[in-house]
């Protein structure tokens, strides 16, 4: 199949004239939407790795800068060449755009509008080298328009009638659109991010005198471990409920996210990211096994509660198999994945809260 045959027409249910085409983008022009887009999402982690790891950081000129932006250039051209094929092809207006590329359309100048003035904000404000680069508004612009355009294969297989027990090859642009979604948004909480940790602060953390009623550092893990757990657990659910996730998916989530974890922490966590595949690996399984969906209420519940717990009892493990030691405070990290399945599963509840009928 050629660039110019990737296209699928819609025609409107009962129609006896013929309809204007409605294009669907094919497998192709996604999976490379979203390499396009890993180009630029990379270009981000190795930004986020400069702010985190090089102290004399001052110019907004940088390597970093430049595979992040040239990536946005490579994404945003693709994306208006596939619009000009279809123009090619007689589509005008919005019918030009395929479904569930228009939100990236509208991305494109927002992205571009807030990449200058993030230049003019390092130039008259300053580099930011702290938690202040979680809050800068332009990143905050940035960041949510690179959404908009990553997310652009999961829109096209949601939207896709025919797309319901894919294999890991058919799902694979939508999830990867997944998967980089989620470190995109693991990226901007690094204020409350337990991929960070390394084994060793994880055992310390959770190694305190019970008599101090628990320390900043026990604090900072508990907290983390539950607002880490929401952006790694919510999207598998939010997929189950519209797909049958192949084999692979929660696995792949998990190595997209800890590529940009283990650049920001300069791979110090290596033994935290192994936790986090393994977890995935054991995710993956319970996706075949309970098969969770909107038409199986107690699977999808016992599937947000389990993958929960899987993550973080697998996490400790990880960290006390690297130090040769389980935290001090038994309660704490035994607790923990209880506390994490409770929240699995309420996001399960809060999501489909009644069956479909």
């Amino acid at each position: 199949m050629t660039l110019g045959q990737d296209l699928e027409v819609d025609e409107p249910a009962g129609s006896t004239a013929p309809a204007r085409p409605r294009p669907r983008a094919g497998y192709r022009t996604d999976l490379i939407t979203v390499l396009l887009g890993t180009w630029f999402s990379l270009g981000l982690f190795l930004d986020a790795w400069a702010h985190s790891n090089v102290p004399e950081l001052e110019s907004f000129f940088t390597p970093w800068h430049a595979v992040f932006y040239s990536g946005f250039a490579a994404t945003g051209a693709w994306i208006l060449w596939v619009l000009w094929r279809n123009y090619q092809q007689g589509l005008r207006g919005l019918d030009a755009v395929p479904v569930g590329y228009g939100p990236a359309v509208i991305a494109l100048p927002v992205f571009a509008a807030a990449g200058m003035g993030d230049y003019l904000w390092h130039t008259f404000i300053g580099i930011e080298q702290g938690i202040d680069i979680l809050f800068s508004p332009t990143h905050l612009v940035l960041i949510s328009s690179m959404i908009l355009i990553l997310t652009t294969p999961l829109r096209t297989a949601w939207s896709d009638p025919a797309m319901t027990g894919p294999s890991l090859r058919q799902f694979l642009p939508a999830a990867l659109s997944l998967g980089f979604t989620a470190a995109l948004v693991v990226l901007f909480s690094g204020y409350a991010d337990a991929t960070e940790f390394t084994s060793g602060e994880i055992i310390r953390a959770f190694t305190f005198e019970k008599s101090e009623g628990g320390s900043g550092w026990a604090r900072s893990l508990a907290s983390s471990i539950m607002f880490t757990n929401l952006i790694m657990v919510l999207p598998l659910l939010l997929a189950a409920r519209r797909f049958r996730l192949p084999f692979g998916t929660a696995t792949l989530l998990a190595v997209v996210v800890m590529l940009l974890s283990t650049a920001v922490a300069d791979y110090t966590n290596m033994s935290t990211a192994i936790g986090f595949v393994v977890a995935g690996v054991i995710i993956d399984v319970l996706l075949v096994k309970l098969r969770p969906s909107e038409d199986r209420l107690k699977e999808y519940r016992i599937f947000g509660a389990a993958a929960s717990f899987v993550t973080w009892a697998v996490y400790f493990a990880a960290a006390g198999i690297d130090q040769g030691a389980m935290p001090g405070v038994t309660e704490m990290w035994t607790g923990a994945p209880v506390m994490a399945a409770l929240h699995g599963l309420l996001m399960a509840v809060v999501l489909v809260p009644t069956a479909r009928r």
